[in-house]
């Protein structure tokens, strides 16, 4: 199959759609190498995470010249792929260039997530409108959608009336390095490097006002005072943040709370989540909650939303609360720390649920399936 990628997240984003489009073509390549995948985008920015895709001789990549390029990626683009002869394009982050099927183009695009229907707020009225202009359109004229959660696929269906039959559910699949644990040397030389405590709790996202921070630590001021350990937040953010370093200043727990911009390393955010005493991820809404699964598979307990896709996510195995109530969310953290029986049946029962649920070879398996519906006479 001769089969194209929106690679433009691939290539330019560094956080959940980036991630997303990095891992599935680096299965895609090593599961199924007798495709020819081509990756289409409108610059590149060259990383040690893109790096390994710019030096794959077995990777067509394909840049913009155009010098508008959302002109480029939405219409120009159509071009080059009748002249590579695609006959499966696959729009990695909720869009499709349009009138591919005059092309005889068959496509599939992926659903993450449908944030601005639910934080209007959080956007411009402007890309509001271009969001939910190219999501239905991606919606109506795709042959299938893929949705990265069942939670999703609800959405998509409530908000663009479209056929459950259309869409399939697969799961994203994590970095490669989460699906074998560091030595615990690793970990311990990782703490030390980044001057950290033996005993923490871990919160890892952007630093958004939906990843809901804040509430995460008024909890903490619920933790029985010879309970508490440090907070490590990994994590950027700007108008929100500022308000939880004033909250944080206000309840005095400045000594508390370890801040860590971000991670260059994807090894040592792993060897985070692996000494932590627990993620605590009370998010309002996500389309999949990535930070979860790598914690299953870290074998680190979760403390996570009891809404959204979190439950797929986190499994059995996961402590679910309210995330508007800053004491359900303490006296989870209270159990995790003082229950070890419970903690270790945490650990077991999430590892077990992680690599069973978001292997890569299973997960990659029903994309191919996705692949070849689509392309079935």
């Amino acid at each position: 199959m001769n089969i194209g990628f929106d690679s433009k997240r691939l290539f330019c984003n560094f956080t959940g759609l980036g991630n997303y489009s990095r891992t599935l073509v680096r299965n895609l390549c090593h599961f199924y190498p007798e495709n020819d995948y081509f990756l289409y985008t409108p610059s590149v920015k060259e990383t040690d995470e893109t790096n390994e895709f710019i030096d794959d001789p077995d990777l067509n990549i394909r840049i913009s010249e155009a010098l508008v390029k959302s002109f480029w990626r939405s219409f120009s683009i159509r071009n080059h792929l009748k002249d590579d002869k695609i006959e499966l394009y696959h729009g990695l982050s909720h869009e499709i260039p349009f009138k591919l099927k005059k092309l005889g183009i068959k496509s599939t695009v992926t659903i993450h997530d449908l944030i601005f229907k639910f934080y209007p707020e959080t956007y411009s009225p402007v890309d509001r409108k271009i969001y939910d202009y190219k999501f239905r359109y991606a919606c109506n004229h795709t042959d299938r959608i893929i949705a990265i959660s069942e939670n999703t696929k609800n959405d998509i269906v409530r908000f663009y009336n479209i056929n459950p039959d259309k869409i399939d559910v697969i799961y994203q699949a994590c970095n490669p390095i989460y699906y074998k644990l560091r030595s615990q040397h690793d970990n311990e030389r990782i703490t030390r490097q980044l001057n950290l405590p033996e005993d923490f709790l871990l919160s890892v996202g952007t630093v958004e006002p939906r990843k809901n921070l804040i509430k995460v630590i008024e909890a903490l001021t619920w933790v029985k005072r010879d309970l508490q350990i440090p907070l490590v937040i990994v994590g950027k953010g700007r108008k929100y943040k500022q308000e939880v370093v004033t909250y944080i200043r206000r309840a005095g727990l400045e000594k508390s709370i370890i801040w860590i911009d971000s991670l260059t390393d994807s090894g040592q955010l792993q060897s985070l989540y692996q000494s932590a005493k627990a993620l605590i991820y009370p998010s309002l809404y996500e389309g999949f909650g990535l930070p979860v699964a790598e914690a299953l598979l870290s074998k680190t307990p979760v403390i996570t939303s009891a809404g959204s896709s979190l439950k797929e996510a986190g499994g059995a195995g996961s402590i679910y609360v309210n995330p508007k109530d800053a004491q359900e969310i303490a006296a989870a953290i209270e159990k995790i720390l003082t229950d070890e029986p419970l903690r270790q049946k945490m650990i077991e029962t999430g590892y077990l649920y992680a690599h069973q649920t978001f292997a890569p070879n299973i997960l990659t398996r029903q994309i191919i399936k996705c692949y070849k519906t689509i392309l079935a006479p």
